[in-house]
């Protein structure tokens, strides 16, 4: 097994790329480096004048960086992407890849404190850079912070309940590990406890990561980056991330579309989606990576 496959099984790796209708000499973003399958793929469609820019903030994935000249690492997230196209001198792009799922190897490395599986501290950084992890949001949130953030982010069916919990029990302790979080929980999970706990932390990284922040900041960057025929490509794993990028992909903007008496738009689309369906998953593919069963990748293409 390589590396990269150690680090995470890339889903919808030909679909995503072939979205994009890589040109040899073309130049190309991969947005969430990860394990590297998505750049890997685009660079083997490379020719020796194309060029491939891969982001990724988190650290340990760049221990899958392939040896190419014709890639451009960025250690940083990919709400800076504009910022950082223009530093290397590409301002316009070809094609815009996008993989927003947690990498295996963040789920499966118990130190980082993604996963309900193992005990490990509170964390959920994918940028150790940050400063606020998981135990500093359940320890200095509000009742009503932890609720919205349940209640949007992990749509918890007893987010209220939760949160008044942990905000009267957090000062006994239990804010330290993730088994000690589990346990002080308990009470008052509902349903299924791994289905309870898998949304619980959904919440929590979310917000820790402000990664519907950052996609909205990406989304808005990716359109201003493309050439005209440039193509998007992302993939989503829950209905969040989806519905964020379904919206966006319509017309390129978050500008609030308002209508003439004559049913004309005030808002002059910048992109359009090549199909209005998302991709999924083949039944091959969930039964060989049974992580991919959420995954919706989505195209679209710059119009102007």
């Amino acid at each position: 097994m390589s590396t990269a496959d150690f680090y995470h099984t890339t889903v919808l790796l030909k679909e995503a790329v072939d979205g994009l209708g890589v040109k040899a000499d073309g130049v190309y973003v991969d947005a969430t480096f990860g394990g590297g399958g998505h750049s890997r793929e685009i660079l083997s469609r490379l020719g020796a004048e194309g060029k491939l820019l891969s982001f990724d903030h988190d650290a340990d994935a760049w221990r899958n960086k392939p040896d190419d000249a014709r890639l451009i690492p960025v250690q940083e997230n990919f709400r800076y992407m504009r910022r950082f196209l223009r530093l290397h001198g590409y301002p316009q792009v070809d094609g815009i890849l996008a993989d927003l799922g947690v990498s295996s190897f963040q789920f499966d490395t118990a130190e980082r404190g993604f996963s309900t599986r193992f005990d490990g501290p509170l964390d959920m950084r994918m940028d150790k850079r940050l400063e606020m992890t998981a135990a500093d949001v359940l320890m200095n949130y509000s009742e009503a912070q932890l609720h919205k953030m349940f209640e949007q982010y992990g749509e918890v069916r007893n987010s209220k309940q939760l949160a008044k919990h942990i905000a009267t029990n957090r000062s006994r302790g239990g804010l330290s590990t993730i088994d000690t979080f589990k346990a002080m929980i308990a009470p008052v999970i509902k349903g299924l406890s791994n289905k309870y706990l898998a949304q619980v932390f959904q919440a929590l990284r979310i917000e820790v990561n402000d990664e519907m922040g950052a996609l909205k900041d990406f989304l808005e960057q990716a359109a201003q980056s493309l050439k005209p025929g440039g193509r998007l490509s992302v993939i989503t794993f829950h209905s969040l991330e989806d519905r964020l990028v379904k919206q966006f992909m319509k017309k390129g903007t978050w500008q609030e579309d308002e209508v003439d008496v004559f049913g004309r738009s005030s808002v002059e689309a910048v992109m359009k989606p090549v199909s209005n369906k998302p991709v999924e998953p083949t039944e091959e593919e969930i039964k060989n990576n049974p992580r991919a069963r959420s995954a919706r990748l989505r195209i679209a293409e710059k119009i102007a």
